[in-house]
């Protein structure tokens, strides 16, 4: 049994689509679009901008207005029982049939008050709205593809009951992992999947903030992705002192290193403890005052706590899909072409698609097939469904994988291809660096961010971008999307004429300055050493250890701290003294964010030395390992 449980009925004429939903509740049965808006033939007008009178006929249902968004709303309605929701409940777990999963974190952590406000819309509104037939606590046991039918069991009569149809779309979702670990399933042992588990974790939260027992007191999150470490902070926010253990050395898997480290320092300096490339090996219970023990694979000491949440990621729930003979990826997400159709090893149905966190795409960027769970994608596809049942050809282009999370005060936000994962499937690539402040510097509160993209070394083609900041990190990843959508070279994010005003950022945006340091990378303009690579040549034992020269003037040094055994010299003192430096050593130039730097390596080039500037100057250089101290 799948205990797929909730249906939207969406009749469209005389037969039916049906529309099956995550997991455990919803259903839906829409109605026809029949208007007399004169240019949509009477039903289905996609292209009329103003609601109009709706037509009743006795051969199709009543829709409310003419102009299809009721149509695409519909089909994203259950979408964000998928993707905003993440997975409908379990059978006979309450009724909520839309909601905000993405805030869940917040209503835990107090940030968001009213529980009513994470409900997107209720059946009622539904039926109420666009006459949706919505089927709660309904599970949907077996899709007969050859006959057109579903089998379904209402919880509420016990009955079974078979329902044919003219288009199915299936969107399950995915449902939250587990780790396979004695006493996952302990009593406060806990997933965030949808509001009933938010609830549990609510009273779980509330129980151990009122203890005064230290061993109560202490929540462990397992997993380091964007929801356990919003979970992390929003349990700090009201708080209670908690572990974070993620298995991977890093926080936030699909990021690069270099932006990983940011968010890393801040998660640890806001006050978790942070149990980087660690594992949980058991959960035990410790006896009758309801504490539970942490077991870890490295650490001696187990962790005593009141409340554990599993994060550790989602796997697609399609196992109705592949019973009835769809093709299922090795990631377990049902293949779909670019109509979002389903598809068996011998053929394309063009009456059953699938959206949403269940089914596996195509990467926008490198055209691999590719499984994210992320609402925007499940989203288009839904729209892109809806369009094609009502005879709309229409597309998707593939996921591109933009997501942005806020941990206490560190925003990271990624689109396109990491250079982890441009490496992993052997894409030839170059990445410039750049570490800006978020606006004009001389205007109150600037702060600085780091922004790293990926590049095309051969037509210049952006593939990817990634930025981490305070604040201005959501603008500049969406400038990066937005070109990644539209082919954009680094060339032309130089020329790219952005909103300007000395609050809101800098003649010169971030966004056009990494584009000019990834063009003036692909012209020759400069040469840049790599983090990974300066740590591994930059040490004592090395004889052929280059001379590292810091183009910061003294008071940053003694702020900051300094790359151990580099020299001092501002911009006007190396060409005074130039000629004191050797030719026959590499050079590494550095400053705090790059420009001072490639000043000087352009100087040095010109006066035949062996310069290179190092990516990401001293702020990268801090991210990875420690300044020594400077005197005064």
């Amino acid at each position: 049994m799948n205990p797929l449980g909730a249906l939207y009925f969406l009749p469209f004429s005389s037969p039916v689509c049906i529309v099956v939903l995550q997991s455990r509740e919803n259903g839906k049965r829409n109605t026809c679009q029949a208007c007399d808006c004169g240019r949509c033939g009477g039903w289905s007008c996609y292209g009329c901008s103003s609601a109009s009178s709706v037509r009743r006929s006795s051969d199709h249902h009543v829709r409310t207005r003419c102009i299809g968004m009721e149509m695409e709303m519909e089909m994203e309605m259950e979408m964000e029982m998928e993707m905003e929701m993440e997975t409908g409940l379990t059978h006979g777990e309450g009724a909520d049939v839309s909601f905000a999963n993405c805030g869940m974190p917040y209503f835990v952590g107090g940030t968001i008050e009213n529980r009513d406000q994470l409900t997107v819309v209720s059946a009622a509104q539904l039926k109420n709205w666009f006459n949706i037939d919505v089927r709660t606590l309904s599970d949907v046991r077996n899709i007969d593809l050859t006959a057109k039918k579903v089998t379904v069991f209402d919880f509420a009569t016990q009955r079974e009951y078979e329902e044919p149809f003219t288009h199915l779309v299936i969107s399950t979702g995915a449902a939250p992992k587990r780790p396979c670990v004695p006493g996952h399933d302990l009593p406060h042992c806990h997933v965030l999947r949808n509001l009933s588990d938010m609830d549990k974790i609510m009273g779980e939260v509330n129980r151990i903030a009122a203890s005064q027992d230290p061993k109560t007191k202490r929540a462990v999150v397992v997993g380091a992705g964007f929801v356990g470490l919003e979970l992390a902070d929003n349990l700090m926010q009201r708080g209670i002192p908690t572990t974070v253990v993620e298995m991977l050395n890093q926080v936030f898997p699909p990021v690069d290193k270099e932006i990983a480290k940011r968010v890393e320092r801040e998660v640890r300096n806001s006050g978790v403890q942070l149990l980087l490339g660690e594992t949980v090996e058991a959960v035990e219970k410790t006896s009758s005052d309801g504490n539970i023990l942490v077991k870890l694979n490295k650490a001696q000491e187990p962790i005593p706590c009141g409340l554990v949440i599993f994060s550790v990621g989602v796997v697609p729930e399609s196992s109705l899909a592949k019973n009835a003979g769809l093709e299922i990826g090795p990631r377990g997400g049902i293949v779909v072409d670019e109509f979002m159709r389903c598809k068996t090893a011998d053929a394309i149905y063009t009456n059953v698609y699938a959206v949403g966190d269940v089914v596996q795409t195509k990467d926008f960027v490198t055209k691999n097939p590719t499984q994210v769970p992320l609402a925007g994608p499940a989203n288009r596809q839904a729209r892109i469904a809806a369009n094609n049942v009502f005879g709309r050809p229409c597309t998707y282009r593939g996921t591109q994988s933009t997501a942005i999370v806020r941990v206490f005060n560190a925003t990271c936000g990624i689109t396109g291809c990491s250079e982890m994962a441009l490496k992993r499937q052997n894409i030839p690539y170059e990445t410039a660096f750049i570490y800006p402040l978020h606006h004009a510097e001389y205007f109150p509160g600037a702060t600085f961010m780091l922004i790293k993209i990926c590049f095309d070394p051969a037509t210049g083609k952006l593939l990817g971008a990634q930025v981490v900041g305070e604040e201005g990190v959501d603008k500049r990843v969406d400038v990066f999307s937005t070109s990644i959508q539209a082919g954009f070279t680094v060339e032309d994010l130089c020329d790219l004429e952005l909103a300007y005003a000395p609050q809101f950022g800098s003649a010169k945006d971030p966004a056009n300055y990494v584009g000019f340091v990834a063009a003036g990378i692909r012209n020759g303009d400069q040469k840049f050493i790599k983090m990974e690579e300066f740590l591994e040549i930059n040490t004592e034992e090395n004889k052929e250890r280059p001379l590292v020269i810091d183009m910061r003037q003294k008071w940053e040094r003694i702020e900051t701290g300094s790359i151990p055994g580099a020299i001092n010299l501002t911009m006007d003192e190396l060409r005074k003294r130039h000629t004191e430096l050797p030719k026959d050593r590499k050079i590494v130039v550095h400053c705090r964010q790059g420009q001072r730097a490639y000043f000087a390596y352009r100087f040095l080039a010109a006066h035949g030395y062996d310069a290179v500037n190092l990516a990401g100057g001293f702020a990268a250089f801090a991210n990875f390992s420690d300044p020594v101290p400077v005197d005064k």
